[in-house]
């Protein structure tokens, strides 16, 4: 399938900004199953320095400054991408079991699990904690494979936590969505990230785009799409597999990846500093438009 991504941010200050610093991160990376055919990054106001570059993670980065004073700050990414789905049949027992996963990680020295390595440790938004531990404990029985224990922890967080974009926020801890049962895709990521990191094992958060689907009869609705969120984990035997617990389904052809890190922090769509206009008004706007095959 190809699409065309358009995702558009846009701030308004109520007092005059007279230079900013920003990174993006809004250009589809380049996977085995994902190919980007073009992509466009327009900035008003212009801006006088630009550089693009690659972070740790391999993701896509554009720098820029904006030295001309401003009350308004629009970035539109548009991007073609290409999706190669690949044909996923889930055996729930293939594999090694959790134990065994866990024990590999921590003591094989190959690169493929020093890499994966990272990827167990605490990050700026995920630490471990007791209260995760505890709900994840379920899904890692004994002697489960580590498949059948991920995809049951994903269907656990679908079927327990209601989807509520008014809850949580960025500064949202992770203990008050356990508490709560409340959040959205970003902290059902995290939440998952969290339960399998207390585990001993690695998981990433991975930041992206899905096609959103009318009812049946339905027209899609403008501006219907949004930015979305899921979770990866390493299996030594089949390499880094995508969950994402919001819709409770393996990401295949309408999931399009933008960028991975070790939580949120490390994907910030748009984050930078700004001297002046203290108080702001924020807008996103996605749109995923399917271009067929």
């Amino acid at each position: 399938m190809r699409y065309r991504v358009t995702h558009t941010t846009t701030y308004r200050y109520q007092q005059t900004v007279g230079l900013s610093y920003n990174e993006v991160r809004m250009q589809p990376r380049p996977c085995p199953n994902q190919q980007l055919l073009s992509s466009q990054l327009k900035i008003t106001p212009l801006p006088c320095d630009y550089r693009t570059r690659t972070d740790f993670f391999g993701n896509q980065v554009a720098w820029f400054s904006i030295r001309e004073p401003h009350r308004e700050f629009v970035v539109t990414a548009s991007s073609e991408i290409q999706i190669f789905p690949q044909p996923v049949q889930l055996d729930l027992s293939h594999g090694m079991s959790w134990e065994l996963v866990k024990e590999a990680l921590w003591n094989d020295r190959s690169e493929p699990l020093l890499e994966a390595r990272q990827f167990a440790l605490d990050s700026p938004f995920i630490a471990a904690d007791a209260a995760l531990a505890a709900y994840a404990q379920a899904s890692f029985t004994p002697g489960k494979a580590l498949i059948e224990a991920i995809h049951d922890l994903m269907q656990r967080i679908h079927r327990d936590f209601t989807f509520d974009p008014e809850f949580t926020n960025l500064a949202t801890p992770l203990t008050t969505v356990l508490q709560h049962r409340r959040g959205v895709c970003q902290d059902f990521a995290h939440l998952a990230i969290g339960c399998i990191r207390s585990q001993g094992l690695a998981a990433r958060y991975v930041s992206g785009y899905i096609e959103t689907l009318p009812p049946p009869g339905k027209k899609k609705l403008v501006g219907a799409d949004a930015s979305h969120a899921w979770f990866s984990v390493y299996l030594p035997d089949l390499g880094w597999m995508d969950f994402d617990p919001t819709n409770n389904q393996l990401p295949g052809d309408r999931h399009i990846i933008v960028a991975w890190g070790r939580d949120y922090s490390d994907v910030t769509p748009l984050k930078g500093v700004i001297f002046g206009g203290q108080n702001h008004e924020l807008k996103v706007a996605v749109e995923v438009e399917n271009l067929g095959a």
